[in-house]
């Protein structure tokens, strides 16, 4: 197993070339009904999404469903084990949307479409600031796709090193990981165990926001929410306290998956049909609020999945893992943004992992970072994974930690994000259209498939990757 996983490779040719490949292909009936948008549900969040207004009025001309013809594909923008990524344009519509293209062959030739039906299935269950908005997906007789958000600023690894020194200020690294934070609480809750978090997934909206990317390694589970209690929202290191901690009676206590928010569920609290004395719920007592739990903790998976520097220990060591991988992952992410590099990679992939069995955690000289910091790092890369931070109380935990001191949850969304990306001129590809009708010349979207190597002499190119 590679670091960087193996491409899957879409035949290399122009796009007007893809284009007419994809358009060749027949729809399958059995899938078709799967892209309706009358059959989408409701996403509250982007509810005044101008894309959706766009999807919707391209499924009300003379048909129910889009299809590959809908769209006019204008560069490749990235690639990642089971798909490529296209920018395209919604015909007619003037909007812009990022497609990933999944050969049909390739998957099953790999025993890889399962990965591929689970990350369709968990794209469509998502509907939050900080992940992705499934807008529409189908297949052909030769491809699947799926068409979501199209992320203008690149990612994270490549806005890391266009920093000085490859790596960003505190201030900087606590905006993208209090976003990160959130959107792996919200997969915790939905029973969705990430268990591929790295720069490199991390995307930048126009906005400077992140979006979390790539769920075909991502785990699906069984969740039961519950509420506790708590003596204190920021007391004592987040521990719940002998006196005031404990379940919630049977009453009041909530099982099963619920949509979760970064503000407190409303539909957690009694009605006022029912509604019992605050102290008999347990809400506000000595100025505490109630915890909801909602961290997968019972999952195992013996799945070796992930890239080098990123696996957990437990991985590592074929012990069956849980969602307290997402945890350590985070902490590795942490790590990268505040100091250019992951702490324990090696001279090889092999050096690395036996160093993320084998080694301690330690930081450099350089850059001076703080002590709580260290201490949140310290807490999240514990091998052990029963003895890791979150690892019961899930990013509730993290949240109270000192390093996020000051964050205002219910308010991250209105943030002010550290860098704002540069606007894209999409009319350069309409420019180019007539052009490429007429012409061979490979467009830059066949540039090799070293990512390191990911450059063009087009002066049009944008230089970021979707994976």
């Amino acid at each position: 197993m590679s670091s960087k996983p193996t491409p899957l490779e879409l035949p290399e040719m122009s796009i007007m070339s893809l284009e007419d490949t994809f358009q060749g292909s027949k729809v399958s009936d059995s899938t078709e009904t799967s892209s309706s948008t009358s059959t989408t549900p409701l996403k509250p969040h982007t509810g005044g999404d101008v894309r959706w207004d766009a999807i919707n009025s391209a499924t009300g001309k003379g048909g129910s469903y889009l299809g590959l013809s809908n769209f006019r594909l204008l560069k490749r923008l990235g690639y990642g084990d089971i798909g490529s990524v296209y920018l395209v344009e919604l015909r007619g519509t003037n909007t812009y949307f990022a497609m990933k293209v999944m050969d049909k062959g390739s998957l099953a030739s790999r025993n890889k479409l399962l990965r591929a039906q689970t990350e369709r299935e968990i794209l469509g269950l998502l509907d939050h600031p900080f992940l992705p908005t499934l807008y529409s997906h189908f297949e052909t007789d030769k491809f699947y796709c799926l068409v979501m958000e199209f992320c203008s600023g690149g990612n994270l690894h490549t806005l890391r090193q266009k920093q000085p020194n490859k790596h960003f200020t505190e201030e900087a690294a606590r905006f993208y990981a209090s976003e990160v934070l959130l959107a792996l609480e919200y997969l915790h809750m939905l029973g969705i165990v990430y268990r591929d978090l790295k720069p490199e997934n991390v995307l930048v909206r126009d906005e400077g926001h992140i979006m979390l990317s790539d769920f075909d390694l991502s785990l699906r589970c069984s969740v039961n929410p519950t509420l506790v209690k708590s003596s204190s929202v920021h007391g004592g290191g987040g521990n719940l306290s002998s006196s005031g901690s404990g379940i919630l009676d049977n009453d009041n206590a909530v099982q099963g998956c619920i949509q979760p928010s970064t503000f407190f569920p409303r539909n957690i609290l009694p009605t006022k049909k029912n509604r019992k004395s605050k102290s008999d719920f347990g809400l506000f007592v000595g100025g505490s609020l109630p915890e909801l739990m909602a961290e997968p903790t019972d999952v195992r998976s013996m799945s070796f999945v992930g890239t080098h520097e990123y696996l957990a220990p437990e991985i590592i060591r074929g012990e069956g893992h849980g969602s307290a991988v997402d945890w350590w992952t985070f902490g590795i992410f942490l790590y990268e943004l505040l100091h250019g590099t992951t702490p324990f990679k090696g001279s090889g992939n092999r050096a690395t992992l036996f160093n993320v069995v084998g080694q301690p955690l330690r930081f450099p000289d350089t850059p001076q970072v703080s002590a709580i910091a260290r201490d949140l790092i310290r807490g999240l890369l514990v091998k052990e994974p029963h003895k890791r931070i979150a690892y019961k109380r899930g990013a509730t935990e993290i949240k109270q930690n000192p390093f996020f001191e000051g964050v205002n949850w219910a308010l991250v969304r209105s943030a002010v994000p550290p860098s704002i990306p540069e606007p894209v001129d999409f009319a350069q590809y309409a420019s180019k259209e007539a052009s490429a009708h007429c012409s061979d010349k490979k467009m830059p979207e066949t540039e090799s498939h070293d990512k390191s190597k990911n450059t063009s002499t087009d002066s049009s190119y944008i230089d970021f990757e979707y994976f």
